[in-house]
């Protein structure tokens, strides 16, 4: 029914674009076009589909359930074209291209840094652009093929349809201070012993943050009142070096930090798989798939490294490539 002409990449761009607006004036400035063309757009694109995409109010418009399902298909078609003309331009020459890679944490001072260095060292005109990102928004960029990979933690909850994800390591999480902290010198091995220090927690849309909720919840704690909330790294790390706050991290975002010490407290149950969430629905290009290859084989110096840690108990099954 919508192979017959009347459904346009205009439509697709339009919708997209009010919804990320929020309103039909929103949309207009965005776009650059009057505002009756806005509404004439939307009112033939939900007469094409016979349905109301947005509901209307007087503080903007929000998606229905119509729309919202039209709304993940349009962003999806958009980010295929938007990778058509930049494939084929690759595909002629394979020493350039661009590469969009979202990060969160781990994975982020080690794992990518190397990768991306190995990358522009066999090819320097590669552009890598790094988007640091809640998972959540990387999820989005992902389906909107605003981002071509995402490095990080992966989660034991089933990732949306149109992505897969490929571990690469399992690096633990250690509770971690200044080396200074009060609670080094006390030689604190519970969890409830830290229970009244700052805590630094990750956001309530990341993995570790409701895997840090379980293990209060079995110990029959609550979130720690005194707490602060941040996904900024450079921002946890100041605060973990200048104050009395303590924190859960990737072992390798510690390791090497001078300042920085782990608490002997265990975190049970309390996983990290490291790797990359890629669409499912997308090829690579020439310049991702380079950077996939580089990821895997630092990756693999990753796992060695952290076998041979004393405060590391990584899996090393075989990773398997899509590419």
């Amino acid at each position: 029914m919508l192979l017959d002409g009347r459904l346009k990449l205009r439509h697709l761009v339009l919708a997209v674009t009010i919804a990320e607006q929020g309103s039909v004036v929103k949309a207009a400035e965005h776009l650059h076009i009057t505002q009756p063309v806005v509404t004439r757009g939307l009112r033939d694109l939900e007469r094409i589909l016979a349905v109301e995409l947005f509901d209307r109010g007087p503080r903007g418009v929000t998606p229905t359930v119509f729309g919202e399902a039209f709304l993940d298909h349009a962003r999806a078609i958009i980010g295929h074209v938007r990778h058509i003309g930049q494939h084929v331009q690759e595909l002629s020459d394979a020493t350039i291209g661009t590469v969009t890679v979202g990060t969160h944490l781990a994975g982020s001072n080690i794992l990518l840094p190397r990768a991306i260095a190995a990358l522009k060292a066999a090819r320097p005109r590669v552009t890598v652009i790094v988007r640091d990102a809640t998972p959540d928004l990387l999820v989005a960029g992902l389906l909107a093929g605003d981002i071509d990979l995402a490095v990080g933690r992966l989660t034991s909850r089933q990732p949306p349809e149109r992505l897969q994800q490929v571990r690469l390591y399992e690096e633990p999480i250690r509770m971690v201070s200044r080396l200074d902290h009060p609670a080094h010198r006390r030689g604190v091995s519970r969890l409830e012993d830290l229970y009244a220090y700052p805590w630094i927690i990750p956001g309530e849309q990341t993995a570790l943050r409701w895997e840090l909720e379980e293990l209060f919840e079995r110990h029959q704690l609550a979130l720690p009142d005194d707490r602060i909330e941040c996904t900024s790294p450079l921002t946890l790390r100041t605060l973990l070096v200048e104050t009395d706050a303590i924190a859960a991290l990737p072992f390798l975002i510690v390791d090497t930090d001078p300042q920085i010490g782990i608490l002997p407290v265990p975190l049970e149950r309390v996983t990290h798989t490291v790797g990359v969430t890629l669409p499912a629905d997308r090829r690579p290009s020439p310049a991702v798939a380079m950077l996939l290859r580089h990821l895997y084989a630092v990756a693999a110096d990753l796992r060695r490294s952290l076998a041979a840690s004393d405060d590391a108990s990584p899996r090393t099954e075989r990773v398997q490539r899509p590419v």
